[in-house]
């Protein structure tokens, strides 16, 4: 079993599975009467491991990177000496469980955050 690396006191380093594996497990750990604890068996996993791929995929932390949906919605100039604010656009990026709205005129310190924030 694990005897040699008791012995030497090493610890057994816990693999790294790839993602796409994490996610078909955690999708079948979310079907309806299956049991998790089976699953994970028959995958020679530890049930917790499998509850938590389930939690990280329901959370959206599997889903595939991709183009996301942009739409270009016209703005509406202020009336002339209704209001002095400005209006130069709008920046909508909407996520799995989110949505970012920038109006006006962004700093570029903002916008660097915004795309940093989106690349991981």
């Amino acid at each position: 079993m694990l005897e040699s690396e008791v012995e030497h006191g090493r610890r057994r380093r816990s693999p790294n599975y790839p993602l796409e594996f994490k996610r078909k497990l955690a999708q079948l750990a979310c079907e309806p009467g299956l049991s998790v604890a089976q699953l994970a068996l028959q995958h020679d996993l530890n049930t917790n491991m499998v509850f938590k791929w389930r939690r990280q995929s329901r959370a959206g932390l599997f889903d595939q990177p991709g183009l996301v949906a942009v739409t270009l919605a016209p703005t509406i100039p202020p009336q002339l000496g209704v209001s002095d604010q400005r209006w130069d656009g709008v920046i909508e990026i909407r996520l799995t469980k989110a949505t970012m709205r920038i109006q006006g005129r962004p700093d570029p310190a903002t916008l660097a955050a915004v795309l940093k924030g989106l690349r991981g």
